[in-house]
Formats: structure tokens, C-alpha cells, sequence
């Protein structure tokens, strides 16, 4: 069988077959003012400058907040799979960068706290009719990435 995965969109984050190189969200950095934004942005909401440039940001933060979601997402823009089961959402601080709103790994709420370390990985997002899988980034808690034997890197294909 022939695995084969691609991001669920380019250019939001890094991923190699080596476990050793963690993902990496790929952000930008306004020239002028040192905005950081994810994901990346050509011009800065805060000078309106049009000077900026690519900044890998951190594969390790801080859980802010958190809430679940316990409903399908509208399609469209959601095109993910048809069985829905309820998943967490929360915003992660990467210190000194700035906060990033993704899926948690962990669906239940009481498994997460505020202040908990968070490390991102990427997860399945869908599998396209020709047995694509798509991934996405999502944060764990740190303690339970470090525990997975799954690395979050994309599969190489095998036969």
C-alpha cells in the first residue's frame, strides 16, 4: 500500500520524514516594525508596511485559552471528512512571538489547563479519494508529544 500525504495548505509550516526535525509553523516578520504574524502576511495590519520576511516560529508554547467544538464547521470552507466527532480548539502563546489558534490534540477539556506547555505536531486533516492524506498542524500537551511513538512527520511513501 502506497501512503502518500500533502499539507492541508502550503506554506503554513515545515515537515520533513526525519523525526529529529520538529515541524515549524512558517510565519513573517514585518521589516519596519517587527510584527509577527501567522500566517504569513506580505503587508503588516499594524504600519502598513510592505517589507516583510519568513520567520519559522516556535514548535513549543503555551496553552492560553481553550473551548470545544462540538459542531460540524460549515461546508464551505470546511472540507474536511463527513463523520464529525467533538474536537478542542484553543489559542497558543509562543512566547515573544505571538498567539496562534489551532486544534488541540487532546479532545478532552479536562486532560488541558490554562498554562499548559503545548508542542506542535501535525495530524490527519482528510483523505482525498485517491487515498491522499491530508495534514494539518495542530498543539499537544507537551508531556503526552513526548510520550507518542507518532512523530508527526509525514509518512515516506511505502510500497
Amino acid at each position: 500500500m502506497t501512503t502518500t500525504q500533502k499539507p492541508v495548505a502550503e506554506g503554513l509550516f515545515t515537515w520533513t520524514a526525519d523525526p529529529a526535525t520538529p515541524p515549524r509553523l512558517i510565519g513573517s516578520e514585518c521589516a519596519d516594525c517587527g510584527l509577527v504574524s501567522f500566517p504569513p502576511a506580505r503587508d503588516c495590519v499594524r504600519c502598513a508596511s510592505t517589507e516583510s520576511k519568513e520567520r519559522l516560529l516556535a514548535d513549543r508554547g503555551i496553552l492560553w485559552t481553550y473551548t470545544t467544538q462540538s459542531f460540524r464547521p460549515p461546508s464551505p470552507p470546511y472540507d474536511g471528512p463527513v463523520a464529525f466527532e467533538p474536537y478542542t480548539v484553543g489559542y497558543v502563546e509562543l512566547p515573544g512571538e505571538l498567539l496562534v489558534e489551532a486544534r488541540l490534540t487532546e479532545p478532552d477539556p479536562d486532560r488541558l489547563r490554562i498554562g499548559q506547555d503545548m508542542r506542535l505536531t501535525l495530524v490527519p486533516y482528510n483523505v482525498l479519494d485517491d487515498g491522499t492524506e491530508v495534514m494539518t498542524f495542530a498543539f499537544a500537551p507537551a508531556e503526552e508529544s513526548e510520550r507518542s511513538d507518532e512523530s508527526g512527520r509525514p509518512e515516506e511513501e511505502t510500497a
